[in-house]
Order: C-alpha cells, then structure tokens, then sequence
C-alpha cells in the first residue's frame, strides 16, 4: 500500500491563529483538493492528521469538523479522488494526551488502520511539530511552504526533512517518481 499522510491546516487549506471554526471559514489551498484527487488515481491512499484543539477551546464541536471532513471529501470526490482515514488531536496542548502532534499517536492510529510501516510513509505538514511526529515514527518528514511553512523553514528541521513548495509539488514528486 502507498500510504502519505498529512496535516490539515495549512497543507490542504488556509490556516488561521483564530482557528478555522466553519465550514464557510475552511478554504481548500490553490491546487491541494486536485493533488489528493490526482495522488489517489495514482493508486495513493492519502489519509490526515490534524490537530483541532478548537474543539477543546469551545470554537466548534465535533459535527462542525464533521462537516468541514465531509467537504473535504466531497471536494476531492468530485475530482475523482478519495481521501482516506482522517484522525484529529480534540485535545488543549497542556492536556497531556499522546495524540496531538509533535507526538505521534495519531499516525500510529493511522499506521494501525491501514496495518502498514510508517517507515515507507511520508508526512507532509507545515509546523515542526509535524515533522517532530514524523521522525518520531520514522516517517520521512515533508515540510510544505505553504501555511506556517515559511516560518517552519527558519527553525532546526529533523535531519533529511524534504522540502516542496506545496501539496502539489509533493503530489507531482510522488507520482512521477
């Protein structure tokens, strides 16, 4: 099985610090429903970790990050794809869990689902957190510049991080390689 994962926020839509609470506010990022479409006719599964503590903080509820993952969905269905398992962090930074990213519960979530090594996984993220989850699994860790990727490219990234432009520059390197 081809397995990426990715983070959410600021890989497959706009970030923002007030945090994306609406499915009116979630706005896929220019090119990034057609990458996950084009990864999965390309035999991809394409599944994501995100971490939401909107949810804890009491920006939004569950059906809300429900509807915002079924737009999503429907997005990249209608462009032929299909996105796989989506796990999320509901969790508050200081409340201790071992989900939310930089630890990697949720990619072994994940790696559990679909019974695969993450050794052969890419996860592609935006903040160093991402990319601390990644090594920590083994995970070849892919900083995108698009979200809070520019500034990520400024602090001591794990050793043999890849670094693209976007989603679709991560799409396009998987696809034709």
């Amino acid at each position: 099985m081809k397995l990426l994962i990715l983070d959410r926020d600021g890989v497959i839509n706009y970030d923002s610090d007030a945090y994306i609470k609406s499915v009116e506010e979630w706005i896929p990022l220019p090119g990034a429903i057609e990458a996950i479409a084009q990864l999965s006719k390309a035999g991809w599964t394409v599944a994501i970790a995100t971490n939401q503590s909107g949810i804890a903080r009491g920006y939004y509820d569950i059906a809300t990050l429900d509807a915002m993952h079924a737009r999503l969905r429907a997005l990249v269905a209608e462009q032929g794809g299909e996105v796989g398992l989506i796990v999320y962090c509901p969790h508050c930074p200081d409340q201790g869990c071992d989900c939310r990213k930089p630890k990697p519960g949720m990619l072994r979530t994940i790696a559990a689902h679909y019974d695969v090594d993450l050794i052969e996984c890419w996860f592609v993220g935006d903040s160093l957190g991402d990319l601390q989850a990644a090594e920590a699994v083994g995970s070849q860790p892919v900083l995108v510049k698009t979200g809070k990727g520019l500034k990520t490219l400024t602090k001591v990234l794990p050793v043999n991080t890849l670094v693209f432009d976007d989603l679709a520059a991560v799409a396009a390197e998987l696809i034709n390689k």
